[in-house]
């Protein structure tokens, strides 16, 4: 293979067709594939048995992967604007007059992705790195790990035989990957899941460091879990503490780079959580899946052995009998004296395995755990908030995830062992330093951030955002008379004063109810040092604002649904006079009927002084 002209397909033809459409028609296309893939999953589902996973394993592989698209897909149309520019943050007003400002944005990356996916998840591993990569509008090229490859590419086939990606998208690459690193640039991205040796190799790989090529890694790592000190044999937290180990040790057998390899319990309750883990180990063992392999299953017994160098096997491996092959039984090990042995924070056995360790205090926990050097996931088992957030301050540095999971959430909570689109995966040391998914923050990964500097009317028109200074159009029809493809962004309505009278702060006061003293009280509000007098109220000004601006008949404007960053910037007292600027700030197309708008709202006092500012957002026909 011409892996040179694999990664010009990506840049030339992948990535120019992808940066050509906008987030919200990204968003679209994840969701098509989200769709094929739910309506062919049965076929995975009979390719995933194969690979010794059960049904219900196969579930958060093949459907959890499908769940990602979608949500990425919605995501893409609720936080992002149907553009292909995305604006980071408020301008910075650069000089006295307002005429140079600055503005971050950020744009998709010129380059491919290269991402390199573990064996475990075949079809949600290629899709949580997919998902924010095509969203950001950079090309994939997905080389799956040898032992799943067939299951990642039935995945592969399923979505472009649904005909939405454009023409080199997405490749794939079965085997190695052979010169591809030596082909990559500063635009290009590479995200690896797998062993902290592999990714070591990887990283530094001259190309990868000439070129500062980025890389995203998620590494194995020794996740812990840990019950809290208040916890009793009782206690709702113990049972769901002994749960979730016992079902991070047997789903997938154990072959998750999030399961639980070091659970931790106070010492006086070592001997009753050994007796409850080997019961529920015992009641699981019987419908748990194999390892992927063979050559998997033995590499998991060496590490078993290497761990009871420093650790007792208190529930041993199980003659598998009639269950040939990579199938292998639950194996817990039980270490009294953690804080002198290094094995158990060091070895991770890559299936059903995991150490149980008991601790004196919760610092003494907290310096245990963080003895792993970094994990994607940690979970506390706690009905005490004191106790969260001591583990948050001491151990949070070290880990990318950490799940607080007691009897108020433990109903809908997903447990220790799942990551979701919406938050960050990834941690940091050993396990790699890297951060998929995580929302929108997933998608910042493949596109680069830039410092915008010049005129407000320059910066308006490349953003196509309307900001302060830039021009403002005053002539014709009212706004609201407007459709959405007639409205031009600085299009702008200035109101008629109003004065606000005694009467008026007096009336809105007893028809809401918000009688508040700087309202009411002349004596009180003169003392308030900030009011000095009394005041209209914050909504009222909202209020009369709108009054002034809207424009009542029917017309495009279908509804107002918010309003945003809204700031109370001086007090109107009675006799003051307010008027308003409304301005058209941006606009994203939401379907064919309608599109959102976004308008910069400034009120200001009868002396011009600004006393508020706010964003409407309309929904106007198109």
């Amino acid at each position: 293979m011409d892996f040179r002209k694999l990664a010009a397909h990506a840049r030339e033809t992948g990535g120019p067709a992808l940066r050509a459409m906008t987030f919200h028609q990204r968003a679209k296309m994840l969701k098509s594939l989200g769709d094929a893939i739910m309506a062919r999953k049965e076929e995975l589902y009979a390719l995933s048995a194969e690979t010794g996973a059960t049904r219900s394993d196969s579930w958060i592989d093949i459907e959890g992967g499908a769940g990602t698209l979608f949500s990425y897909a919605s995501k893409g149309r609720r936080e992002l604007p149907n553009d292909r520019i995305l604006i980071d943050g408020a301008p910075e007003v650069l000089s006295k007059r307002g005429t140079f400002v600055g503005l971050h944005v950020y744009t998709s990356l010129q380059g491919t992705a290269v991402h390199i996916n573990a064996f475990n998840f075949a079809v949600w591993g290629m899709l949580e790195k997919l998902s924010p990569t095509l969203l950001a509008g950079v090309p994939a090229i997905v080389k799956p790990a040898t032992a799943t490859a067939k299951l990642a590419r039935a995945a592969f086939d399923i979505m472009t035989d649904a005909k939405v990606l454009p023409e080199g998208a997405v490749q794939l690459v079965m085997g190695g990957v052979g010169d591809l690193f030596d082909h990559l640039t500063g635009q290009d991205v590479v995200s690896f899941t797998g062993s902290a040796e592999t990714a070591a190799k990887l990283k530094s790989h001259p190309t990868v460091i000439r070129e500062g090529v980025r890389f995203i890694a998620e590494q194995d790592s020794l996740n812990a879990s840990v019950l809290g000190p208040d916890a009793t044999r009782e206690s709702p937290e113990f049972e769901l503490f002994i749960k979730e180990v016992v079902r991070e040790m047997t789903v997938k057998a154990g072959q998750k780079c999030t399961a639980i390899r070091r659970a931790f319990v106070p010492s006086v309750l070592i001997d009753d959580a050994e007796a409850a883990l080997r019961e529920g180990l015992a009641k699981e063992a019987a419908s748990m899946g194999a390892l992927v392999s063979t050559a998997q299953r033995d590499d998991v017994r060496a590490k078993v052995k290497e761990l009871a160098r420093d650790a007792d096997i208190v529930v041993a491996e199980v003659d598998s009998g009639a269950r040939e092959g990579a199938y292998m039984s639950p194996v817990l090990l039980r270490c009294d004296q953690p804080e002198k042995s290094e094995r158990v924070h060091e070895v991770e056995a890559f299936g059903p395995v995991a150490t149980l360790m008991p601790y004196r205090d919760i610092g003494e926990a907290i310096a245990l755990v963080n003895r792993g050097k970094g994990s994607l996931v940690m979970s506390l088992f706690t009905h005490d908030p004191a106790v969260a957030e001591q583990v948050v301050m001491g151990a949070g540095a070290f880990h990318g995830r950490v799940a607080i999971i007691d009897r108020d959430c433990a109903k809908e909570s997903t447990g220790h062992g799942s990551p979701l689109p919406g938050l960050v995966h990834g941690g940091p040391g050993r396990a790699g330093g890297g951060e998929e998914m995580g929302g929108i923050r997933g998608v910042l990964h493949y596109m680069q951030r830039t410092a915008l500097q010049g005129s407000p009317r320059m910066l308006a028109a490349v953003t196509r955002n309307w900001m302060s200074g830039a021009p403002e159009f005053t002539d014709g029809p009212h706004p609201f008379r407007l459709r959405f493809g007639e409205l031009e962004l600085g299009k702008t309505l200035v109101t008629a004063p109003r004065t606000i009278t005694l009467d008026d702060v007096e009336h809105f006061a007893h028809f809401t109810g918000d009688t508040f003293y700087a309202h009411m009280d002349e004596e009180a509000a003169k003392a308030n040092p900030l009011f000095g007098g009394r005041v209209a109220h914050g909504y009222l000004i909202l209020a009369f604002a709108a009054g002034l601006f809207v424009d009542p008949p029917p017309g495009p404007v279908l509804a107002n649904y918010g309003l945003d960053n809204l700031r109370f910037l001086k007090p109107v007292k009675p006799g003051d006079a307010i008027k308003v600027s409304l301005t058209a700030k941006s606009k994203s197309l939401r379907n064919e009927q309608y599109g959102e708008v976004r308008w910069a709202v400034n009120v200001v006092n009868q002396n011009g002084e600004p006393v508020a500012a706010y964003e409407l957002l309309t929904m106007n026909a198109v």
